[in-house]
């Protein structure tokens, strides 16, 4: 698969796709997206009842049963309340560092449509030389839409539950070479979960198992659609397609995050969810050195992915996560590296295009 390169349509699916509001258990937006983008690629389409959606690629055999998933769900908000005064108050939906929040735009998604707010609190000239010292707290927090009363804001079709996401353009950067925008984390996986699967559709390529590909929902409130997605698909293999922390920014020791931007996808050793199938992690790696793909070593000490529940369906199922280097995820904008990207598309399509049944047995015995 050396040939693959991401197309000018790819990418504009992907940017439309990540701008699109979707935090963790509001993701029918960005789903109508992917059912629209891959369900051309796929024999089968299903749905569970969480709202997970996996596309279906049979192969020259029933089993083994090879499933690639990503999540949609993004971090973000919700609307918890208006004051009398017109600002909206809200909590977070995933994992928010509270530096990262202020003075940013936000969308809110209303019965009536999109509404434009900026998070924002006191304004710094108030506040005391000890509470300059002091990180603002979410719950001090509030996002201006411009309005002047609880009454306008309501005007505007805003209601206590509505969702929020950040407001933030998918962009080329001046390179060329990266790409930045809001909800990689993790749209890009996802995103390679259908890539994979259009290059099998589109290509004719043979692969010895059926191929789920999998975009989960609310991963980022604790992997509750992986834990639905693995009884839809009762797979006997999965790989997960993730973002991976970039270590490669100022005051990250290489310890920390190994991961850089341009060097290829990272093979995730440990994770705090699931330590991978050594076997499968072996292979997975044997695999990317014989195709001549480049990969990165990784460890992610103090996070977990979907792997984390799929490994635990049933009896056990050998898993392993991919990730694309990632710099600033569960912020407003993050960056990728539009070449480590292709090539965890392309290490995940050779990986499954060997996963025969005799492969996938040989990762469990002793």
């Amino acid at each position: 698969m050396s040939e693959y390169k991401l197309s000018e349509e790819s990418l504009k699916f992907l940017g439309s796709a990540c701008e699109a509001i979707g935090p963790s258990g509001f993701e029918d937006e960005v789903l109508r997206m992917f059912k629209e983008y891959a369900s051309k690629y796929a024999d089968a389409v299903i749905r569970d009842n969480l709202g997970s959606l996996i596309f279906v690629a049979e192969g020259s055999a029933e089993r083994p049963r090879v499933l690639v998933a990503g999540h949609v769900d993004e971090v973000g908000f919700v609307v918890t309340g208006i004051t009398k005064e017109g600002y909206v108050t809200f909590t977070p939906v995933g994992g928010w560092f509270e530096q990262v929040l202020l003075a940013q735009r936000v969308l809110i998604r209303t019965k009536k449509g999109k509404v434009m707010g900026v998070i924002t609190s006191k304004p710094p000239h108030l506040l005391t030389p000890e509470e300059r010292q002091k990180v603002v707290k979410i719950d001090q927090m509030y996002i201006d839409v411009g309005a002047t009363s609880e009454d306008e804001v309501k005007e505007m079709g805003v209601r206590i539950g509505d969702p929020i996401a950040p407001w933030s353009p998918f962009t080329k950067s001046a390179t060329g070479k990266t790409i930045m925008g809001k909800a990689f984390d993790d749209r890009l996986g996802a995103f390679v979960a259908v890539e994979v699967l259009r290059y099998f559709k589109q290509g004719g390529v043979q692969h010895p198992n059926t191929l789920f590909a999998a975009v989960t929902v609310q991963e980022e409130v604790g992997l509750r659609g992986a834990q639905t997605t693995g009884w839809a698909v009762d797979h006997d293999v999965a790989i997960v397609a993730e973002v991976d922390i970039a270590g490669d920014v100022p005051g990250i020791k290489p310890r920390e995050a190994p991961a850089k931007l341009g060097k290829g996808p990272t093979i995730v050793t440990y994770d705090a969810s699931m330590i991978p199938n050594q076997r499968l992690k072996e292979f997975v790696i044997e695999v990317a050195e014989e195709c001549g793909i480049p990969y990165q070593l990784s460890v992610v000490a103090r996070g977990g992915t979907d792997a984390g529940r799929l490994h635990l369906y049933k009896t056990g199922r050998p898993s392993i996560v991919i990730g694309i280097p990632t710099r600033h995820i569960h912020s407003h904008v993050s960056i990728a590296h539009v070449e480590d990207l292709e090539n965890a598309i392309r290490l995940v399509a050779e990986v499954v295009k060997r996963l025969d049944s005799g492969t996938v047995k040989s990762f469990t015995v002793l």
